[in-house]
């Protein structure tokens, strides 16, 4: 089953592409992640990267974001709209599928102890992550920004770094580390250059000051537009909805004698928000999720195991790349699992030790279904790094024919696994049942056989020797 956590570190940086680029690499050096988002604000002269990977990888990814970034960013340098105290400012893991809160308050803890450890940048933890209430809440350790708090914890021992310290690194700062629910990050820019306005109507909408639950906000000046900005985040839009926050930000404004000029997103957004505000927007009187047509469509293409198969089958005689080969042997490597979990099943009835090896097989069966989709996305990736230009394509195709490789050579992986437990299952169930476990070894054996073919093509294209030599290890390993 797949455990996956997302990170949406904010770097100091919103002006040198390249640099942000080479923080994108270091993330993307590592198996498995993928970069779903990056946003530059040279107003606020921050970006915000957004990543998701597996649970066990994903701290180790943000820690190399932040290596690097402490490499690239001076904050003695930088001047912006936005609060900092680091080069690597903040960084939130969210659990997203298969994690809890409780374990990515782990991942955040490991995550900083190798911060402090690797860099040399003293870390603060927040939100479900933080050592005690106080440090909950962001703006509290921000408070005083870099300058004011490189000189406060040398006096004040109630604002020393959680990890490390006592002094702040002399370039990159401290970094905030933390695990927190998902958040929508929203500014609303006003037809006004006045930021005193928008600092008011922050004042106003924000919980800190009475204003609304779960509503972070501050008022900004965007230097290069002539611009004031309501900058917000929203830290439970089920509770506190968008539309919600704009009609607050909204009737403000008309009562400052202005209006909202437009409004900007920060990174990804669950689609149930927008669906939210186009309901209260639209005054849709019956509406509900079915109303909108990739909801429907996601029921309609799963009623049947029939309808089900034969979509897939249709998708994969298509004239298009994918899905192909790499998605073909992770269904047959799933149903050789489900041939599995049928036959334990049904012979643990009469065998306990059946029982014991069932969970096995749904497990790598959840595992494979995924891998289908999965395959087939990382092909695509790597299609889509191919169209972009020549000086800009390096890095991403590099990185997507990673993800290219590294997805078959978990369905082989995972198929390979749960063979031993194929010939276990033929001494406990009975004679009747092993012509479906000869069925499952059938389709494992193509499942592996198809997956490494798919782990050979991607690399030859491969530049990265070291990412090379583990994955022809793990090819080596598959073969005995």
């Amino acid at each position: 089953m797949s455990r996956l956590v997302e990170c949406v570190p904010n770097f100091s940086e919103g002006r040198d592409s390249a640099a942000i680029e080479e923080i994108v690499r270091a993330i993307q050096s590592v198996e498995g992640i993928a970069v779903l988002d990056r946003e530059m604000d040279r107003d606020h002269h921050r970006s915000v990267i957004t990543f998701v990977g597996p649970a066990e990888r994903i701290g180790e990814a943000a820690v190399r974001g932040v290596a690097r970034a402490a490499e690239l960013i001076d904050l003695t340098q930088h001047t912006g709209g936005h609060p900092r105290i680091g080069a690597a400012d903040v960084v939130p893991f969210v659990p997203l599928e298969g994690v809890s809160m409780e374990e990515c308050v782990e991942i955040a803890l490991r995550a900083g102890e190798e911060i402090w450890r690797r860099c040399g940048i003293p870390v603060y933890y927040y939100e479900a992550a933080a050592r005690s209430p106080e440090r909950s809440n962001l703006e509290n350790i921000r408070r005083g920004q870099f300058e004011g708090l490189r000189e406060e914890v040398r006096a004040n021992p109630a604002r020393r770094p959680d990890v490390g310290g006592p002094d702040l690194h002399a370039t990159a700062g401290a970094t905030v580390v933390g695990a927190r629910k998902f958040l929508i990050a929203w500014n609303i820019n006003l037809a006004t250059g006045d930021v005193e306005v928008a600092k008011r109507i922050a004042r106003k909408i924000r919980a800190s000051s009475g204003g609304m639950p779960f509503v972070k906000a501050m008022g900004v000046r965007l230097q290069d537009r002539d611009r004031a900005q309501v900058s917000m985040n929203l830290t439970d839009f089920e509770q506190t909805p968008v539309h919600v926050v704009f009609d607050a930000v909204r009737g403000e404004a008309q009562r400052e004698g202005t209006s909202i000029e437009g409004s900007q997103i920060i990174g990804l957004i669950p689609k149930r928000a927008l669906e939210m505000a186009g309901a209260f927007f639209l005054q849709v009187e019956n509406f509900h999720p079915g109303l909108v047509l990739e909801n429907r469509l996601a029921e309609a293409l799963q009623p049947t195991m029939t309808s089900g198969l034969r979509q897939f089958l249709d998708q994969v005689a298509a004239p298009t790349a994918t899905p192909g080969g790499g998605s073909a042997a992770a269904a047959a490597g799933a149903l050789a699992a489900a041939l599995g979990e049928m036959v334990a099943g049904l012979a643990r009835t009469k065998q306990p030790a059946a029982a014991a090896i069932l969970e096995e097989f749904r497990k790598a069966r959840e595992f494979l279904e995924r891998a289908v989709a999965r395959d087939a996305a990382s092909y695509e990736a790597v299609r889509a790094a191919y169209r972009l230009p020549k000086e800009r394509r390096a890095g991403p195709l590099e990185a997507s024919l990673h993800g290219a490789a590294a997805v078959p050579l978990e369905v082989a992986e995972a198929v390979a696994g749960f063979r031993p437990a194929l010939k276990t299952l033929r001494e406990l169930a009975p004679a009747a049942m092993h012509s479906d476990l000869d069925t499952a070894e059938a389709l494992a054996e193509a499942a592996i056989r198809g997956a490494r073919a798919n782990v050979e093509v991607n690399l030859r294209a491969f530049h990265d020797s070291d990412f090379r030599r583990r994955v022809e290890e793990r090819l080596v390993a598959l073969a005995r």
